[in-house]
């Protein structure tokens, strides 16, 4: 764990420059608004340890596979959100030389991140050769208001001598990810335009041989450039007229102030851009775009203002208020906060990747995690539409589904839904996840009834979900075979939620969801008026699918230990030498052992049984749910960023408060304290939902049932009250829940 930042309620801040730590800082201070985000990268130039990181939602490359043994079925790419255009660049030249702050000493540093707000503020006082000091202030946002406009506000100060300054203020196309196969670059220059304090450049993804659209970019910015001098109250700005020198590079460009300034003196930038893209405008006319909306947005002076209302706003829907412990109160806020701006909910072709704008591991694909973590989130704390264009995207992409199940042998309209992907396309090349891991078709299916659970919008099953679910149900009943020898329909060869066990037989919680998505389908049946026109749209056989899923329903198999009266997570588990996690020398054994040692131990990645457990809570009584925690949490290493927060929420079902505080630290907390040791690669953004559930479904008790609000909470003694708001179909409510009780206030 790393404790180097400090925080209050609602701020993050480092009061002294970790270099050591600093792309960790990066992930941490990163900034979005569902449209693009940056990392909390310098502004000015930096060559110490630094991942460089500018996102657009819905830009994509699809990257080559490389495999050395192909098999059958392998997708032939996969696909990653590419870095972008760094639009923040602000160069800082003295007297000619460019200022590198990893290079000069740092006499003063703080760099801070308002959960608030939504604003990343820095200040620093640098010694440069010679004994130069200057002094850097700065200020930027990604408007939540204007979701297309960022601003930077750039001030530089010369202390102690006369001199020559300058400021670039560019925008660099020239960029590159981190995981990219021999520092290949993605990126064309298309065009750029540059006239007096205005500047465009607009790049489009190299071509590709797999059908995927090229992506085009488009980034304007205007630059105002003020005076800054030191008074007796402090420095003040004067507006000033500096005429620009062009700067024009391959797939840059840049505009370049100088002034010739006594100590006290300096120059103070305001940089406002406008990001677009070819998802929402055509290529011809993008720069024109950027460039007439961004003249619009530098004119707007309230353009700050407005975004932090926006923030206010959506701060009072779903803030979550813990009194008495600050440091569950900042890590509920930074998890929310991120939520928040990595996805707004109004375009139904985004989706949430892992690492929302943070980074770029894992491609900022889309994952299962959506559906099991942060489809919760966003029906409680938005307008229902959010949810609801969350699983539109799933349905949009059936056709691919079905696609990908046909390339594995499937037939009839079976779906096979991607473990990972952007367009619908599995993307993702590692046998034992990609094919094995089919358990991620069952969160989808639940995703589905989550909704409507919540919200009664029974509508949508018959506009989308239950093509869906046919697809889906589909699948399963072809993915199971018949056991002569147990008389079972069994489910060979997978991997459950537990990664560390791979190509397993009857995984409990796979055959449970199966068979769960088979009973939920042939209820949604009666429950859509037009399921003729569905069931001859899908080429539904009605009698004989019907017949074949009912008999999976009643003869599937499930592993269970007698003596022990629990589930067992699949055939074999018993096999395994059972030892606790405290008895682990070694860990995390994800970095410390091979994959060999992992796979033919007891230990468990994440929740398995106990994610089955949670999902279907009401099917097993409180005796069923304590046997199996008691048994799977201790051999639990919860080394995957979705495991402590299921095991919180089972913990406080049964009373165990103490180990569900435990895990909501170590969920809440999980970035900013850098439990895994990977925060550098971004943060862990659907874990962070998971966050979120531990406090709603675990310490508050909330349960939504057929659209009733039934509240059960289990208050941790760290805690002196815990309120919050929610959505429900009755409306917006406010919940006030303490150690007495609790209370329910309509809005």
């Amino acid at each position: 764990m790393k404790n180097y930042l400090k925080y209050d309620q609602w701020k993050i801040w480092e009061d002294r420059f970790h270099a050591e730590y600093n792309e960790v800082t990066e992930s941490i201070m990163s900034l979005g608004n569902g449209k693009f985000g940056i990392r909390g990268n310098f502004e000015e130039k930096f060559t110490g340890h630094t991942l460089q990181g500018s996102y657009v939602a819905g830009v994509w490359f699809p990257d080559k596979t490389r495999v050395g043994w192909w098999k059958n079925g392998y997708p032939d790419y996969f696909a990653k959100v590419i870095n972008s255009v760094n639009w923040i660049g602000v160069d800082v030249e003295v007297d000619g030389a460019v200022v590198n702050l990893a290079e000069a000493h740092i006499l003063e540093f703080h760099r801070e991140i308002n959960l608030e707000t939504g604003t990343l503020m820095r200040y620093c006082t640098l010694e440069l050769a010679g004994g130069k000091q200057i002094r850097i202030h700065t200020q930027r946002f990604c408007s939540i208001s204007n979701d297309r406009i960022g601003q930077v506000d750039f001030e530089v100060q010369a202390l102690n001598f006369s001199g020559k300054l300058a400021l670039v203020s560019y925008l660099d196309g020239d960029v590159r990810n981190k995981d990219s196969n021999h520092d290949e670059r993605f990126w064309l220059e298309t065009g750029k335009k540059t006239a007096g304090d205005s500047a465009a450049l607009q790049v489009r993804t190299k071509p590709n041989p797999f059908g995927v659209p090229q992506f085009d970019v488009a980034v304007a910015m205007q630059n105002q450039v003020s005076l800054l001098r030191s008074s007796a109250d402090g420095s003040t700005v004067h507006p000033a007229r500096i005429t620009p020198a062009e700067i024009l590079k391959e797939k840059y460009t840049g505009l370049k102030y100088e002034k010739e300034v006594a100590p006290g003196e300096g120059l103070s930038l305001r940089k406002t851009v406008c990001i677009l893209n070819s998802n929402d405008y055509t290529t011809g006319e993008l720069l024109a775009a950027a460039q007439k909306q961004v003249e619009e947005a530098a004119q707007n002076h309230h353009l700050l203002h407005e975004h932090r209302n926006a923030w206010k706003k959506a701060w009072e829907n779903c803030d979550i208020v813990i009194e008495g412990d600050v440091s569950a109160q900042i890590g509920i806020r930074f998890n929310i906060f991120h939520l928040l701006q990595t996805y707004n909910g109004t375009d139904s072709r985004l989706n949430i990747g892992p690492k929302g704008f943070t980074g770029e591991k894992y491609g900022g694909v889309t994952y299962w995690d959506t559906e099991a973590y942060c489809i919760p989130f966003y029906l409680a704390s938005s307008d229902f539409s959010v949810a609801r264009n969350l699983l539109v995207y799933r349905y949009n992409h059936l056709p691919k589904a079905i696609e990908n199940a046909k390339k594995l042998g499937f037939k009839d309209g079976a779906a096979l839904y991607p473990m990972v992907t952007m367009n619908g396309e599995e993307c993702h090349n590692e046998w034992e996840i990609t094919f094995e891991e089919i358990h991620r078709n069952g969160a989808i299916a639940y995703a589905i009834y989550d909704y409507i659970n919540y919200t009664g919008d029974e509508a949508y099953l018959a506009e989308y979900g239950l093509e869906v679910l046919i697809g889906i149900a589909r699948f399963w009943a072809q993915r199971v075979n018949w056991s002569a020898d147990k008389q079972k329909y069994v489910m060979l060869g997978v991997t459950g939620p537990n990664e560390y066990e791979n190509n397993v037989n009857n995984n409990w919680y796979t055959n449970y969801i199966a068979v769960w998505t088979l009973k939920y389908t042939l209820e949604a049946f009666g429950k859509v008026n037009n399921l003729s026109a569905i069931l001859e749209k899908t080429g539904f056989r009605q009698e004989e699918e019907t017949a074949r899923w009912k008999d999976i329903i009643e003869k599937m198999y499930f592993p269970a230990d007698a003596a022990r009266n629990v589930f067992l997570q699949q055939d074999g588990f018993l096999d395994k030498e059972l030892i606790p996690v405290d008895q682990l020398a070694e860990r995390p054994i994800n970095q410390k052992w091979s994959w060999d040692r992992i796979l033919r131990s007891c230990f468990i990645k994440q929740a398995d049984v106990l994610q089955g457990l949670y999902f279907f809570e009401d099917d097993f009584d409180e005796d069923t749910h304590r046997r199996n925690f008691d048994f799977y949490e201790p051999m639990t290493v919860h080394e995957s960023s979705l495991s402590p927060c299921v095991h919180s929420i089972l913990a406080c079902k049964l009373g165990k408060t103490e180990k569900a505080y435990e895990m909501y630290l170590r969920t809440s907390r999980l970035d900013l304290d850098d439990y895994n040791n990977d925060t550098e690669d971004g943060l862990h953004i659907t874990s962070m939902a998971g966050t979120w559930l531990s406090v709603i479904k675990g310490f508050a008790g909330i349960r939504i049932k057929n659209t009733e609000l039934e509240i059960h909470p289990h208050l941790p003694a760290q805690w002196k009250s815990l309120t919050f708001r929610m959505g429900t179909k009755s409306g917006l409510k406010e919940i006030y829940i303490d150690h007495e009780g609790h209370r329910v206030r309509e809005i």
